[in-house]
């Protein structure tokens, strides 16, 4: 079996490629994620490399235990970081280790998906590897959309892109990272979304 921590280090590696490589504009792009650019997401997601434990806590505790709201807060402050620090963030040992409360499964997931909202959004190719893009369809298929809350009931889920699928009923065709994004409560650039439970 593959170690899904394995996977992280090259995911943000290559959204550091990309955004090496990419306009300066590109950083103040929309994202997926509602009322995120693109340097938010980086900042949301590079967390792990600027915050130590006690710092993280200390910023939970000012946030009444509300993580959504930190972790808004974190990304409206340190989204005005200098790029370059940033981008070596992405690059980071440090981050590359983290692991989230739901271990190396949830530290893939989050840089699947949130690399995901840059390279939909930006219309670039995953920078994930196609066998973790296809590691996180499985997680959050087994969750049965309860993750995002979307609802899957009386639904298929096809990849144009793999042999992948998932269900029965209502077919849904998509390249696995746009399923992913959609199976993450994500509304695609074509407006496509899943319904919510």
């Amino acid at each position: 079996m593959t170690d899904l921590q394995s996977w992280v280090a090259p995911t943000y590696d290559r959204l550091a490629d990309l955004l090496t490589a990419a306009d300066l504009g590109t950083w103040d792009a929309p994202s997926l994620c509602e009322r995120w650019l693109v340097r938010h997401v980086i900042a949301h997601v590079t967390m792990p490399a600027r915050l130590t434990p006690e710092q993280f806590g200390a910023g939970m505790a000012a946030a009444g235990g509300d993580f959504t709201h930190f972790s808004d807060t974190v990304a409206a402050r340190d989204a005005s970081l200098p790029l370059t620090d940033l981008l070596d963030q992405l690059r980071s040992p440090r981050l590359h280790a983290w692991q989230p409360p739901g271990g190396a499964a949830g530290a893939l997931s989050h840089s699947v998906i949130h690399s995901l909202d840059v390279t939909i959004a930006l219309d670039k190719p995953p920078v994930a590897p196609t066998a973790a893009v296809t590691a996180v369809l499985d997680q959050l298929t087994a969750a049965d959309g309860t993750l995002f809350g979307v609802d899957l009931a009386d639904t298929r889920l096809d990849a144009t892109d793999t042999a992948w699928s998932w269900g029965g009923g209502r077919q849904v065709r998509a390249d696995s990272g746009s399923l992913v994004a959609l199976l993450s409560g994500r509304t695609l650039p074509d407006g496509r979304t899943l319904p919510r439970s």
